[in-house]
């Protein structure tokens, strides 16, 4: 890492960076998304020069460095206090450099959604990666299978829900290579739920899935997983009750299959980054010297001024809350009628799923001394973001938005800066590279 996201201290047992040095050698180059022409160099050279907030255009996605150092050691510490592990899922922000931070931290490993992020996780040198999704792309399969026969170190996990995605991974095997390969892969059974995403709906419906896995010769099977997010968005009573409930099963789940697990080590994983708490309450008691159990929180991490500070465990009274670790910064290009501006930023720089961004600061210029701003953001375009406001703003004035919903502001961005708290010109101390 080539600024101060990572932490300069970091405890005994922690494991080994990423592969980051060519980061810091990349290019950004000219083109780059709001990013100064000074940045038409290596990412290193550029860093040197300590360029100010102020160098950079709008709109603009800004991370504090200080927040996500913050927010990584507090769940850490929250998961090895009540003895769970931490696989966060990387593909909130697909930013390697942030995926070192958060193993710095402590956490088991990444996991990843699709092979397309698998083969990034691969390149940085993450040792152990989870595949939360059923890998059954041909492709794919043949090169997680190379990958672990090359590599014996190497530790990738998958899930499977239903006897076809077995049968299809023992047939992408099959046509990949002559022979079986030399390790089988190791998958978890997925549970799911009524209305929910992927998962065999009921726990006699996974033993099945289970036993196929069993008398598979190319896989093996290591535990269960599950997301608990997908059959709850909000914190209402019933909403918590539908949670544990869907908890409750996949304990059933593990102890029916403990009989029939094929590997050293077993991992249950659930846990999205609003409904963690549940998670390690109704999981963590499975935790023994063979069974790790895994929260995959993401968002955590970047945490937001909308859905996620809200909903996360810590906003309802799990702990103290994490920190926004993101925001972003729009011009105003247009004052067409009284109380109501034009932001040059809309639905291709900041995320809009989960709530509208909040307008939080008004500034002259970036780097200008800002004061508190009270209005609302009624919409998006593309390119616009429509502001109502009492408040008088010029054509040319900055606005500072709170967003909502991390998942879907990094994937608009290919270089972020990262700055330290500290002055209303702040020195931008990073560039942290996204892969989506």
């Amino acid at each position: 890492m080539t600024g101060t996201t990572t932490p300069t201290g970091t405890p005994p047992g922690t494991p080994p960076g990423l592969a980051l040095d060519a980061l810091s050698d990349a290019r950004p180059g000219p083109l780059a998304k709001s990013l100064p022409a000074a940045a038409d160099t290596t990412v290193g050279a550029f860093l040197a020069t300590a360029p100010r907030l102020s160098a950079f255009g709008t709109p603009l996605l800004v991370l504090d460095g200080a927040a996500l150092r913050d927010n990584a050691a507090h769940l850490a510490g929250w998961c090895a206090e009540r003895g769970v592990g931490l696989a966060p899922h990387g593909k909130t922000t697909m930013a390697p450099a942030l995926w070192d931070l958060q193993l710095r931290a402590g956490a088991w490993g990444i996991t990843v959604a699709t092979p397309s992020q698998l083969r990034v996780a691969l390149a940085f040198g993450v040792r152990r990666v989870q595949l939360a999704n059923t890998l059954v792309d041909p492709h794919a399969v043949a090169a997680v299978a190379a990958a672990r026969d090359a590599d014996p170190d190497l530790e990738i996990l998958s899930w499977v829900d239903s006897p076809d995605a077995v049968a299809a991974m023992e047939a992408a095997l099959g046509s990949a290579q002559d022979s079986a390969p030399a390790r089988p892969l190791t998958v978890l059974v997925e549970l799911g739920g009524d209305g929910g995403r992927t998962g065999a709906r009921t726990v006699a419906e996974a033993q099945r899935v289970a036993a196929a896995v069993v008398a598979s010769p190319v896989l093996r099977l290591g535990g269960v997983g599950g997301y608990e997010g997908a059959l709850a968005h909000d914190s209402s009573p019933a909403a918590l009750a539908a949670v544990r409930g869907y908890l409750e099963r996949m304990a059933q789940l593990h102890r029916a299959l403990a009989g029939e697990y094929e590997t050293a080590e077993v991992v249950v994983t659930a846990g999205g980054s609003a409904y963690f708490d549940e998670v390690a309450d109704v999981l963590a008691g499975l935790a023994d010297d063979r069974t790790r159990v895994l929260l995959r929180s993401g968002a955590y991490l970047v945490h937001d001024d909308g859905f996620y500070r809200g909903i996360s465990p810590f906003a309802r009274g799990a702990g103290t809350p994490l920190r926004p670790a993101m925001h972003a910064w729009a011009r105003v290009v247009s004052t067409p009628e009284p109380g109501l501006a034009l932001l040059d930023a809309g639905k291709r720089d900041v995320p809009f799923d989960e709530g509208l961004p909040e307008p939080q600061l008004l500034a002259d210029a970036l780097g200008s001394p800002a004061v508190a701003l009270t209005g609302e953001i009624t919409a998006v375009n593309d390119q616009h973001a429509f502001l109502r406001t009492d408040a008088a703003v010029r054509v040319g004035q900055v606005v500072r938005l709170g967003l909502s919903h991390p998942c879907t502001a990094f994937d608009k961005w290919q270089w972020i800066p990262v700055v330290e708290p500290g002055g209303d010109d702040p020195v931008v101390t990073d560039l942290v590279r996204t892969y989506f």
